[in-house]
């Protein structure tokens, strides 16, 4: 595996070269969070965000790193704002991660206010894509069978759509392959492969923290 330093350097190329990367500036986020490069990091969570404002694990790290420099006030708008579009995109994880930090600064955790259902016209498979930061809405579409034969490949069909999977598989994926270099036949970069994808499909591993 790399280095702390290589790796943000690797990502910070990543986030230079594709200003519109969410996952390259989120991940170079997280290392920087890691090196204790904390204004840093809180850039790199902002511009995530601004790429991306439904991608609720960065208002978890954003407000996070704003712990970090002891600017309490802001994490608790962070983590106040991040909690509500997790709990209404049914992101549990990063929501009660953030509901923890509330109770702990003594700020209220929200209450959602449930909404009746407003009918767009715009007709609807049924299937609901669970990755942060999705625009499918109603027209997301469910994967025929899972894209890989394994446990992340259902998951992936499960919760993926099939639009959000064509973006990793034809463009995110070769992205991260390229920029990071990684060679797919050893267990490190293999590993640092899964560990993108399942970042940019927001789903909570092992090797988050």
């Amino acid at each position: 595996m790399n280095n702390l330093a290589d790796q943000i350097a690797r990502f910070r190329n990543m986030a230079q070269e594709d200003p519109e990367n969410d996952l390259a500036h989120y991940r170079l986020g997280q290392f920087l969070l890691e090196d204790g490069q904390f204004e840093d990091a809180v850039k790199c969570f902002r511009r995530t965000l601004e790429i991306t404002p439904e991608f609720s694990t960065a208002f978890k790290f954003l407000g996070e790193s704003l712990l970090k420099l002891d600017r309490k006030d802001e994490a608790i708008e962070v983590f106040t704002k991040g909690w509500a579009i997790a709990d209404d995109r049914g992101d549990r994880v990063p929501r009660d991660a953030m509901a923890k930090h509330l109770e702990q600064l003594g700020a209220p955790i929200p209450k959602k206010e449930v909404a009746a259902p407003v009918d767009d016209g715009t007709p609807g498979t049924g299937f609901r894509c669970e990755r942060p930061g999705c625009m499918e809405g109603k027209r997301a579409r469910q994967l025929d069978k899972p894209p890989v034969p394994d446990a992340i490949g259902l998951r992936i069909h499960q919760e993926i759509c099939s639009a959000c999977w064509t973006l990793w598989l034809k463009d995110l994926s070769v992205k991260v392959v390229n920029e990071l270099r990684l060679d797919l036949s050893s267990e490190g970069g293999q590993h640092e492969y899964d560990k993108n994808m399942r970042e940019f499909f927001g789903f909570e591993q092992e090797a988050a923290q």
